[in-house]
C-alpha cells in the first residue's frame, strides 16, 4: 500500500456488510497496523431498517447525519430529532457508555455515523439535545468555521474519546494553522484523529457541479507521512501523527468532518502544539470579522 493510501479511505473502500464505513479499534481489517484507540462506523439505513452494536468494551456516540433516529440501549429507548443534512445545524446525538448494546434505527430512513473508543471506565447515557449542544465560532475572515462540541470534555462526560463536527463555508479553511497532537508532555496530548467529511454545493452551484474539498497530514518528525487528500462524502483521513491541516473547503462547495479522538494518555483533553512556521497566522484573528455566512 502506498504511504498515503494507508491513511485516505475514499467512500466504498472501507465498508462491512451493513456499514458504509467500519474502521479503527481493531474493528476491521481495513484499518493501519497499530491504529488502536479511535473507530468510525457509518450506514445508510431504508425506513425501519436497523443496523446492531453488541456490548463491548467501548464507548459510542450516535449521530444522525440524515434524518431522525431510534436508539435503544439495553432495550430502552431514545429518540434523536435528527436533521435534514449535516449542514442543517446541531443535531441531537446519544452517548450510550461502555459494554452496551445499541440498535439504531431510522423509521423514515437515514444516515447514521458512530463514533467510538475502546474504554474501560462506564459514564451514564446521556441524550444531548441539539439545542443544548455548545456551538462555537472558531477562527476569523477565511479561517471562520463552525464547531459543534457535543462530545468535548466541557460538554461531556466520557471516558476516552472526544467527538466534535466542522463546518466550513466555501472557500475557508478549517484545522488551520496546522498542528499536531501526537506526544504526551506539558502543553500536548496524544490522540490519533479520524476525519470523516461530507460536501455540498455552495448557493447558485449549476446542474452537475461536484463538490471537493482537501485535506492535509505532513510529518512533525522521523515518522514518514505526507497526504494531500481530496475527499467528497464519505470519505474518510487517519491523522496517526503529525502536523494536519488546512482543511479546505474549495470556492463553490461547503465542507463537514466529523472528528474522533482517542489516546493512551491519562488526560482527556485536546492540546495542541501549532506548527511554528504558521501558528502566527492566529493572532491576525484578533482584529478580523468572523465570516458572515456563519452560523449555518
Amino acid at each position: 500500500m502506498a504511504e498515503s493510501s494507508q491513511w485516505v479511505y475514499p467512500l466504498g473502500s472501507a465498508g462491512d456488510g451493513t456499514w458504509d464505513i467500519s474502521l479503527g479499534a481493531g474493528d476491521t481489517a481495513v484499518c493501519p497496523a497499530g491504529w488502536e484507540h479511535t473507530g468510525l462506523k457509518t450506514a445508510r439505513l431504508q425506513p425501519g431498517e436497523a443496523v446492531k452494536l453488541s456490548a463491548e468494551a467501548e464507548e459510542r456516540i450516535i449521530i444522525p447525519l440524515e434524518g431522525a433516529l431510534s436508539v435503544s440501549v439495553d432495550d430502552t429507548e431514545y429518540q434523536l430529532r435528527g436533521r435534514s443534512s449535516v449542514f442543517a445545524g446541531p443535531s441531537d446525538v446519544l452517548y450510550t457508555g461502555v459494554d452496551t448494546a445499541v440498535v439504531v434505527s431510522a423509521p423514515e430512513g437515514g444516515r447514521v455515523a458512530v463514533a467510538l473508543a475502546p474504554a474501560r471506565a462506564g459514564y451514564p447515557v446521556r441524550l444531548i439535545r441539539s439545542e443544548d449542544t455548545p456551538v462555537e465560532l472558531r477562527g476569523a475572515g477565511n479561517c471562520s468555521r463552525q464547531v459543534h462540541n457535543f462530545g468535548t470534555p466541557a460538554a461531556l462526560e466520557a471516558d476516552r474519546f472526544i467527538v466534535c463536527e466542522v463546518l466550513t463555508p466555501a472557500g475557508n479553511w478549517s484545522s488551520y494553522p496546522p498542528h499536531k497532537h501526537d506526544e504526551e508532555k506539558d502543553g500536548e496530548t496524544s490522540l490519533e484523529e479520524i476525519y470523516y467529511f461530507e460536501t455540498r454545493a455552495a448557493a447558485g452551484a449549476p446542474d452537475g457541479a461536484d463538490p471537493v474539498g482537501y485535506a492535509r497530514v505532513y510529518a512533525s518528525d522521523e515518522r514518514p507521512i505526507d497526504v494531500t487528500a481530496e475527499v467528497r462524502t464519505g470519505d474518510v483521513v487517519l491523522v496517526p501523527y503529525g502536523w494536519h491541516g488546512p482543511a479546505m473547503a474549495a470556492p463553490g462547495y461547503d465542507l463537514y468532518y466529523l472528528n474522533v479522538m482517542a489516546g493512551p494518555g491519562r488526560v482527556r483533553e485536546w492540546l495542541i502544539s501549532d506548527d511554528p512556521h504558521h501558528g502566527w497566522v492566529r493572532s491576525t484573528w484578533d482584529n478580523t470579522q468572523i465570516d458572515p455566512r456563519l452560523p449555518f
